[in-house]
């Protein structure tokens, strides 16, 4: 099959996309959207974020070294895509989103209670790496909509969120199920 020379990118997508909201108290909260989001641990449970230094969020994460990664879903598509594009240095994006900030567990920065899962960060590494910086942490909780847990096996069902996902600049629902972890290598019965 041909293949074609293309510059050196980040051409690895889909991508979850999530609203992280931060702040220590509701004159200071904000919400930002971010797809350079994902897994690096699972013992302790650990993530990243990765955000431009110019970004208000960038300035309130690295002072309170808290986030919350908020799951974003096709019902918070407008406001997850406005997040992206409006700063907080001149919206109060809840307010105006008319999303609830919600006390967490364990974080001081506010939960979104419209996102049907949460997760508490705490950053344990503030890592520059070019054009943005990377905020890895340790989850210390999440928070699930008690409605999409299944009440068989106590899983998240995330299908049943509809979650948001981001490709090359646009905005996607998962699609079809293909199979579960392990399919391919299944006994037939």
């Amino acid at each position: 099959m041909a293949k074609v020379a293309f510059k050196p990118g980040t051409m690895i997508y889909p991508l979850p996309v999530v609203m992280i909201s931060c702040g220590d108290s509701i004159e200071n909260y904000n919400i930002c959207t971010v797809a350079w989001t994902g897994t690096v641990c699972t013992n302790p449970p650990m993530c990243y974020i990765s955000l431009r230094k110019e970004r208000l969020s960038h300035s309130i994460i690295s002072r309170t070294h808290e986030f919350v990664i908020n799951l974003t879903t096709e019902a918070l598509a407008h406001a997850t895509d406005w997040c992206g594009v409006n700063s907080g240095r001149e919206h109060n994006k809840f307010k105006e989103l008319h999303l609830t900030p919600e006390q967490g567990q364990i974080v001081h920065a506010p939960l979104i209670a419209e996102s049907p899962l949460n997760i508490e960060c705490k950053v344990v590494e503030i890592r520059e790496l070019g054009s943005h910086d990377m905020f890895l942490s340790e989850v210390v909780a999440v928070n699930a909509e008690e409605r999409l847990m299944d009440k068989g096996t106590g899983a998240f069902q995330f299908n049943h969120a509809k979650p948001l996902t981001y490709s090359h600049g646009k905005y996607y629902g998962l699609g079809e199920k293909l199979g579960g972890f392990g399919f391919s290598v299944k006994k037939k019965k």
